[in-house]
Order: structure tokens, then C-alpha cells, then sequence
């Protein structure tokens, strides 16, 4: 019986051993681990991934608007000169810098005046003196005349004047073409001597300017008490501002006067010369 007991128990542990296992494997504190460590480094790079996008819709959004502030500001700067001018006017003092502005206007409205009449004087002296040479030649006096009356500028008022007295001495036409020549020249320099005036007028409004700046200055120091460099750069600017404008219209005024002078000269060459043929056309009319 002990023997029949015996060999049952190991059948018994038999069958145990062979039989399948279907209790499922649990899994171990490190595998866990692991896979949560794994989690959270997807999570992490999500997150980065999210906040570069952002970053770079960020940065696209900033670079849109700071074009389109460009565009915009770059309008504004392209009229800063005047802004600027103005400023300094200002700075320079309103009510003095007037002055200054009063003498380039006034010098400019002359210069212009000058230009426009002395553009109307010119003609081709040559080409109308030989028209005047050959109707002389001809005996066409008064025709010559209707010629110098219908003829603008100072050239054909000189002709006009001798074909008046040619019937007298070539020293009487010669003395009457030279002094109605003196008074065109006059006529063509008119208004030149208030350009000068403007023109010598702007550095000195400047100048004043400097010494009234000084004069400010010295009274601002006085009133603080302390030489400070504030007070001091205050008066100074107003100084330099009120010279820089004066100097600057007096050089513009200055262009526009050498082109004026240049002007008259050339006039003037042209009425010496036109008189000189006209009164050689004469004597050979008398002759």
C-alpha cells in the first residue's frame, strides 16, 4: 500500500510538470520603467517640435510686420530733409532766421526777373545784322527801320537809333549809337545792385545770428551761476544755425548773380559788335 501510494504521488507530479502554462507573464519593474521613460521622450519632442513651429510662425509674423513697418516708415523718410529743415529753422530761432529767409526770397524773385529779361533780349545778332546790312545796301531804309521796331532787345534798339539820324554825320550817329548803347547796358544791369545787396546781407544776417547766440549764451550762464555745457551747446547751436543759413543763401544768391553778369556781358559784346557793322553799312550807304 505504501508502494501504490508512492507511485500515485509521482504520477501526480508528472501530470504537473507536462501541463501547459497559462498563467500570463507579468511584467517586471524594469520593463515598466522603460516604457515610461520611452513616453515621456515622445511627449518631450512633441512639445519642442510644437514650440519650434511656433517659434518659426512667430518669426515669419515678425518679419511681415517689420516689412510692412518699412514700407510704411520709408514714405515718411523720403520728405525728412523738409523735416529736418524746418527743425533747424526753428532751432535757429523763428523770428530771427525770418530775416534770413526774407533776403533769399527777395534776392531770388530779382535774379529770376533778371533772367527772364535778359533770356528775351538775346536774338542772333549776326543773322539780323546781315538782314539790316543787305536792306541798307539796298537803300531800304525804312524797311531796316520796320525791321529794328518788330526786333526785340537792345541790338535792334541800337540800330533803330542810327538809322534815325543817318541822314546826318557819321560822328552824330556814332555818338548817338554810343550813347543809347550806355543806356541799354544800363537797362540790362538794372536790379543787379539789390542781388548784391542780399547777397552781402545773408552772411551778415548770419553773423548777427552768431553774436546774438553768444549774447544768450553768456546770459544763460550768468542766470545759472555755473559755466555748464548744457547751457552753453544751447546758445552755440542757435550761433551756428543762424550762420550755416546765411552763408547758404549767399552762395545761392552768388550762382544765380555770375549767371546774370555772364549774361550781360554777352549782351554787351553783341551791341558793340552790331554797332561797329551798322555803322560801317552807313558809310558805305553814304558813299
Amino acid at each position: 500500500m505504501g508502494i501504490a501510494t508512492l507511485a500515485m504521488c509521482l504520477c501526480y507530479a508528472t501530470d504537473v510538470n507536462s501541463a501547459p502554462n497559462t498563467t500570463p507573464n507579468k511584467p517586471t519593474a524594469a520593463a515598466t520603467a522603460a516604457d515610461t521613460t520611452t513616453a515621456a521622450d515622445n511627449a518631450k519632442d512633441a512639445k519642442l517640435a510644437a514650440a519650434a513651429d511656433s517659434a518659426g510662425i512667430t518669426e515669419a509674423a515678425t518679419d511681415t510686420v517689420s516689412s510692412l513697418d518699412a514700407e510704411e516708415i520709408t514714405p515718411e523718410e523720403s520728405g525728412g530733409f523738409h523735416r529736418v529743415l524746418k527743425q533747424k529753422f526753428v532751432e535757429g530761432g523763428a523770428s530771427f532766421m525770418s530775416f534770413v529767409a526774407i533776403a533769399l526770397v527777395l534776392g531770388l524773385a530779382f535774379c529770376i526777373e533778371r533772367i527772364i529779361y535778359l533770356s528775351l533780349s538775346e536774338i542772333d545778332a549776326k543773322k539780323f545784322m546781315k538782314e539790316i546790312d543787305a536792306k541798307i545796301e539796298a537803300g531800304d531804309i525804312e524797311g531796316a527801320k520796320t525791321q529794328c521796331r518788330e526786333t526785340r532787345g537792345p541790338v535792334a534798339s541800337i540800330c533803330y537809333q542810327g538809322l534815325l539820324r543817318i541822314d546826318t554825320s557819321i560822328e552824330d550817329i556814332e555818338r548817338s549809337v554810343a550813347a543809347y548803347g550806355t543806356v541799354q547796358a544800363a537797362n540790362l544791369e538794372k536790379g543787379c545792385s539789390w542781388i548784391t545787396l542780399f547777397i552781402a546781407m545773408a552772411p551778415s544776417l548770419g553773423f548777427l545770428g552768431t553774436v546774438i547766440g553768444m549774447v544768450m549764451a553768456f546770459e544763460q550762464i550768468q542766470l545759472a551761476g555755473d559755466i555748464n555745457p548744457t547751457i552753453v551747446a544751447a546758445g552755440m547751436k542757435v550761433a551756428l544755425i543762424t550762420t550755416i543759413f546765411g552763408i547758404i543763401v549767399a552762395l545761392i544768391l552768388q550762382l544765380f548773380y555770375n549767371y546774370i553778369l555772364s549774361k550781360v556781358d554777352h549782351l554787351t559784346s553783341q551791341m558793340e559788335e552790331s554797332a561797329i557793322t551798322l555803322l560801317d553799312s552807313i558809310l558805305k550807304y553814304k558813299k
